[in-house]
């Protein structure tokens, strides 16, 4: 048997062959005759020293070597691709592809976006909202925003603002309940979204950083954080906000923070891409613009209390 690879030409008639199970319409997928897929067939089978098809009355089957070819073949052809269009990508300066999960994407990036096209007019931005874990080359992706306690081996990786939460409600709802001891009386929401984190950053956890033996049960309870934010901006009760998504409703004036003791959860969002890819000039100019972004509320944090939240966990 020899090591020597057969042609890629042969090996993409044999591809299509496989995948249709019919040499005609791979013939017309490749825009060959079916006798030119045909005699790439016949040398690959030649080169490997067994039949990769039974050839039937009207149709075609794999044999057991065409059935242990074929899946390699495919992911091969695959793999190809996406190492072209990664090739590609990095030639293109115009076209910025940004993955980042649905509340950072509604709740941060979303309002500020505005401001990131009027001073950088000629990239052409595109968001996949999803907690998904992409593969740079595979998925079409340049920058990736992630939170919780992923490894980056291999990717270039910047820590962007510390995670920290901190009740946040409306006004209104504020001027109801006026102390910490009150809010054990006010509705709550719960933020199911983070509740992976540990040690955890709950009400429970709050209540007993600033001194209160009390553990809520009762009040809705949200899978996504933006909803859960969306439910306090709309005054249906107080949530434990996390940073990066009530910030900007706070510096607005549509939330305020009238207790300053938060939890920091010690967890952080990240700003990802490929390594090398950091250089190019609209990854390089988002890189920088989200950093600007996150100062301008950085005295929120600094007017806060922040303290770990593993230092308040239940014995």
């Amino acid at each position: 048997m020899s090591d020597r690879l057969p042609s890629l030409t042969a090996m993409r008639a044999f591809d299509a062959a496989a995948r249709h199970m019919s040499f005609a319409k791979a013939a017309e997928e490749l825009h060959v005759t079916p006798a030119a897929l045909s005699f790439q067939i016949k040398s690959l089978e030649e080169h490997l020293g067994a039949q990769l098809f039974r050839r039937l009355n009207r149709a075609v089957a794999l044999t057991e070597a065409g059935h242990a070819l074929a899946p390699g073949v495919a992911d091969g052809f695959q793999a190809l691709a996406a190492a072209w269009r990664a090739a590609e990508r990095t030639q293109d300066n115009q076209t910025l592809t940004v993955t980042a999960g649905p509340a950072f994407t509604a709740k941060w990036l979303a309002p500020r976006l505005y401001e990131f096209a009027q001073s950088h007019p000629q990239v052409e931005l595109r968001f996949s909202a999803s907690l998904k874990m992409m593969d740079f080359g595979r998925d079409a992706i340049d920058v990736a925003i992630r939170f919780g306690y992923g490894k980056d081996e291999g990717l270039y990786s910047i820590p962007l603002a510390e995670e920290w939460v901190c009740p946040a409600m409306t006004p209104e709802l504020a001027r109801r309940f006026p102390t910490v001891e009150s809010l054990k009386d006010a509705p709550l929401i719960f933020d199911d979204s983070i509740s992976f984190l540990k040690p955890s950053s709950d009400w429970q956890t709050w209540f007993r950083a600033v001194g209160i033996e009390h553990d809520p049960q009762n009040g809705p309870r949200f899978s996504q954080a933006d909803h859960a934010i969306d439910a306090a901006l709309a005054g249906v009760g107080v949530v434990l906000g996390r940073r990066a998504l009530v910030v900007k409703d706070v510096a607005d004036g549509r939330l305020v923070m009238p207790f300053p003791t938060a939890l920091d959860t010690g967890v952080r969002f990240r700003f990802l891409c490929a390594q090398g890819a950091e250089t190019r000039p609209q990854i390089a100019a988002f890189r920088d613009w989200i950093v600007t972004e996150i100062d301008k509320t950085s005295h929120i944090t600094e007017a806060l209390t922040r303290l770990p939240s593993g230092d308040f966990q239940s014995p």
